[in-house]
Formats: C-alpha cells, structure tokens, sequence
C-alpha cells in the first residue's frame, strides 16, 4: 500500500475510492483508513511533498523577478501551488457571458493536496444561523443538518490538524470547547492600532482561528478523542502528532510547510492515513466519470493516466467525489448523460464568497524601530460579523453579513515595499526614493471582506457542447450573476474600511467604491466557490442527502464544497472537513451493517 501505479490499482480490491486529495478528500481518506476501510485515492495532479519542495528560507531577491507575481504564478513564484492556478495549460472553461460582471473564474491547483498547499488557513466554524439562513430571512436554502450535529466534527478536525484561537462568546461566532484551539500568536502593532480604532466604531477584533500550530500538539490526550476505541489508530496518530513541529514563523504559510506546522493534507491527513498500510494513491490520475453497475448503482470509476494518457477503471464497494466542488460536479455531468441529477439542480446555486479589498497608510506606523514582524504569516486578529441585531431589524440593505481580514506590519520586504509609493510621494528618484521606501516601510494596512453569497438560480455551470480540454474531456461553461444583497454588502465593506482607517488618522489609499457593482471582486476570484451539488431533505429539490449521498446512487457520496446549500461568511474549508469526517463515518457505519 503506498503511492502506487494506475496498473497496480487495476489489480487490487478496495471499499472505498475518494477522488481528490484536499480538504475533503484528505479528510475522508483519513477518516476511512485510520478506522479499517480499504482506500484507493486519485489525484488529478502530480506528487508533492512539502517536506523536501517548500523553500523555507529562501528571500525574494533569490527568486526571479524576486519573487513577483507573473501569469503562471499569480500568487508569485513561491507560492505552493506547482501546477495550476486560475487557467491551467490544456484545461480551459468557458464563459456564459461577455458581460465582465458575469465572469467567473475557476481556481485548479494540479497536485497532491491541492489547495490545501496554498490556501489561507483561516479555520472559522459556521454558526448556528449559518446551517438555517432560510429559516431567518426567507432567502437562499437551510442546510438538512444543524450546528449541533457538526459541532464534534469541528472539535475533531480542530484537535487533529491545530488551529490557534480563543473564545469570545460572540454571536453566530462559535467557540470551541476548552482544550482544543491552540493560543493565539500576540498583535502585531498595526493590530493593536486596528483594534483600537474598531473599537471606536463598535467593531470587535478578536484572535483570529488558523490552522498553525503555535505550540504542539497534544499527543497524549487527542489521541483518544479523535479514534476512541481504536488503539491502533491512537498509535498511529500520536506519533505522527510528535512529529509536527510548532511555527517559529520562518516562512509565508503559502509557501507549504517543511516542518509541518500549518495545515496541509499533504503532512496532516495522508501520512497517517498511509501509515495504517490501508491506503493507496495514484497521482496523475484524471476522473472522467463515475460508471453504474446494472444495478444503478456506482461500480467505480474512469480515469486517464496522464502519463500514459490511457484510460483506465477501478472499482469498489463506494465512491466518494471531493475533486473540489466545480470539478466534482463536472465528473457527474460528464457521467452518462448527467448522473445524480433527477432534481434537475446538479450544476446549479455555485456560490463564491463576497470579497472587496481597501488599504490605506497610516502616519504613526512611519519610521518606526526596525523589528520583526513576520508573525504567522497571516491574520493574528480579525472581525467578526457584528451587525446581526441591524440587519435582522432591515436597516442595512443586504440580508448577509461579512467577516474582515486585516494586516499591516514590517514584514520582509519584497518588491512591492517600494512599489506605489506615488500616491504619498509625488514621486521620487534616487536617495529622495530610498529615504520615501524606508518611511513608509511598515506603515501600510490593508482590509478584506469576506461575505456571504446568498445561491440564486443564474449561478451555475454547465458542460460546454463543443469544448474539450486536452484529455478530450468536456469542459464546464459558467454562468454567473451578483444580486443587490451582495454588491450593496461590497460598498458597505468599503465603507467600513475607510471609516477605520480614518479613525486609525491615516489616509486611503485610492477612494472607498460607493458603487458596489464595481467594489465586488469577480465571482471565484476569493477561491472559495461551493455549491453546484446541495444537500437537501427531499430528492426533488436537492442532489444529495443530509449525509452528502446521491439521492439517486446510494453508494456515490460527495465530501468536497458541492452539497454546501450556502456559502456562510466563514471561509469553507474547516467545514468541508467536519463534514467529509461526518460523511466518512456514515460510510463505515452502512459498511458495518452491509448496506454498502
């Protein structure tokens, strides 16, 4: 058992084949094998191993360009993501529109892990409104399952990956139970003037959740927690948790890990899961569709060897799709003529969250003392949604609400430390430009909105009639439209964010956007993009179950963002993995009693 071949796969039973190696699918495998089921994985990208690939101490002027940001690499050149990025060589989409307010833009990262490698780490539980938005305002979809059946699973996937965080009692803001987060890494300055300034305005800045490890793991007592009653998996994971080491804030998180110490499932969920010998993965391995038995039920699989560019098919007892929402739902439209799409709603309410960004330079961060402030890399505060009394009274103009990011700090310069400096300078050349770029390093904050979409039914995306990417699958065609409940929430968080950082006396940078149509960042631009297959209590309205199983395949479950009903202010990836955990352990109970 290990990383295999395609044709080594061909010759092995397995009960389960997860597609997908993230958030979802890292997960679900994890889960599966650590408690005695047979796994088969496939990964539509290549191996990766941040141990030995993640440059951990390299600088900017090592890299070309210094590091900067080019076409292949948008996030810049160390950023994790080895192959993919918002257009993929050989792999197009197709737009719906030419309106550029109906673009969408799909976000692929072709590697063991995938997102996982890059991504934030922000770990925020959804609330209990979040699971019932319907129920609150009439709009949008309530989810079949509450908090409260998902609470243990955010406990477990706390405890098992480490978050750093603290409680605060806050409304829709949950808190974990005692023992589980991790202590928050202290302000940086520029936090502590935020917070103040918000504090003037009634916006709370608290810790922020993120899956860094400040300290390590508990080893002894997680353990039993995450696999009680299974000592063979407490074993397993106790001693994969000694070896992750906690942050010492060397490296930008985008970058992957060597040392194990942020969130990866590529260092967190496949290693032990590999260890239990019960699980096998094929890289380059690209699904094209789910085969049914006679039966109707899944049989298996259909991938391309994109090596070889052969085909080939593996079976086993279930299948589980968490190639990431968009890319699960194109493996189902590819099936036959649309499989698990009785309800007619597979490809339909995609969801991305609402973004807007705004930043400013504030005077009393100039010339500060020389220190270090890499931190962890990201958000060591941020804020909450705070308005819900206001909205649910209809005084703001848009039915969701939003969280915001903030950062600001003397980290390691970069090319963009000098760059724009106009807008403060009038412009400035040679010892006049260096004596500006040492003034103003540091004194920047920027401020990010992340809002809630509410799903309408000009989101979605279809299979293209006539385009085929370069392993002659069928690519999607997107569709996409903002309503007025999120544009108008745009312009508020640009609103908002120049009241802060006047209050902080610093001066925005460009103008606040009151026009929300063009403050919106375009739809999967924030990478954050669910929906397409939701969950729902009856097979006319829904693509799965409450337990993210196919109404129309019982053996055929989904573990990535698809089943997701709404896209809550939270960032999503926390809540894949409580839930592809819960899904997971639904398959072992059916399996358990035969029913699979």
């Amino acid at each position: 058992m290990g990383f295999i071949t395609a044709d080594a796969a061909l010759k092995s039973q397995y009960d389960v084949i997860v597609v997908g190696s993230g958030a979802g699918g890292g997960q679900a495998a994890y889960t599966l094998a650590m408690e005695g089921a047979r796994v088969l994985m496939l990964e539509a990208g290549r191996r990766y191993d941040p141990t030995t690939e993640t440059p951990m101490f390299q600088t900017p002027e090592q890299a070309p360009l210094r590091g900067w940001i080019t076409s292949d690499k948008p996030f810049g050149f160390y950023d994790a993501t080895v192959d993919g990025g918002w257009e993929v060589p050989g792999e197009p989409y197709v737009q719906g529109s030419t309106q550029p307010s109906e673009k969408f833009t799909w976000w692929r990262a072709r590697m063991l892990g995938g997102r996982t490698n890059h991504w934030g780490r922000i770990s925020l539980r959804n609330g209990p409104y979040d699971f019932k938005p319907r129920t609150r305002d009439g709009l949008g979809f309530d989810w079949p399952i509450s908090y409260e059946e998902l609470a243990p699973y955010y406990d477990k996937v706390e405890m098992l990956i480490g978050v750093y965080g603290s409680k605060e009692g806050l409304e829709n803001t949950p808190d974990s139970p005692d023992g589980i987060l991790l202590p928050a890494p202290k302000p940086l300055v520029s936090d502590l003037l935020i917070g103040k300034a918000g504090g003037k305005l009634g916006i709370p800045m608290v810790a922020c959740h993120r899956a860094v490890l400040t300290e390590q793991l508990d080893w002894k007592r997680s353990p039993a927690k995450l696999h009680p009653g299974n000592a063979a998996a407490q074993a397993i994971i106790a001693a994969d948790m000694k070896k992750r080491a906690a942050c010492f804030w060397a490296t930008p998180c985008g970058r992957g890990c060597s040392i194990r110490a942020n969130y990866q499932s590529t260092t967190v969920h496949l290693p032990p899961a590999l260890e239990t010998g019960r699980l096998d993965i094929v890289t380059d391995a690209m699904v094209r569709e789910v085969t049914l038995a006679k039966n109707g039920n899944a049989s298996g699989v259909i991938a391309i060897d994109r090596k070889t560019r052969r085909d080939f098919q593996v079976t086993a007892r279930a299948v589980v799709l968490a190639a990431s929402a968009l890319e699960s739902v194109r493996i189902l439209l590819n099936s036959g003529r649309g499989l698990a799409n009785s309800s007619g709603k597979l490809g339909k309410y995609l969801m991305d969250t609402v973004g807007s960004d705004l930043s400013g330079q504030i005077p009393m961060l100039e010339n500060i003392p020389p220190h270090n402030e890499d931190g962890v890399a990201g958000g060591h505060l941020y804020s909450p949604w705070w308005l819900y009394k206001e909205q649910r009274a209809g005084k703001l103009g848009f039915a969701r609400g939003y969280h915001i990011e903030f950062g600001g700090g003397r980290h390691m310069p970069e090319v963009s430390t000098a760059m724009g400096l106009e807008w403060l300078t009038g412009g400035s050349y040679g010892a006049k430009f260096k004596e500006d770029a040492r003034r103003y390093y540091g004194s920047m904050v920027y401020f990010a909105g992340r809002g809630e979409m509410i799903p309408n039914e000009h989101s979605y995306c279809e299979i293209d009639p006539v385009i085929k990417d370069k392993w002659g699958i069928p690519v999607l065609r997107f569709h996409w439209k903002w309503s007025e409940h999120e544009t108008r929430q745009a312009a508020h968080m640009q609103k908002t964010f120049a009241q802060i950082i006047e209050a902080m006396g610093g001066r925005v940078q460009g103008r606040a956007e009151t026009d929300g149509t063009k403050a919106i960042a375009a739809g999967g631009s924030i990478i954050h993009e669910v929906g397409g297959a939701i969950m729902g209590d009856n097979a006319r309205d829904s693509v799965v179950n409450k337990w993210c199983q196919a109404w129309d395949v019982k053996n055929l479950f989904l573990a990535d963002g698809a089943p997701f009903p709404s896209n809550a202010d939270k960032n999503p990836t926390l809540t894949i993995m409580a839930n592809a955990w819960r899904v997971a352990d639904h398959i072992l109970d059916r399996m358990r009693r035969k029913e699979l």
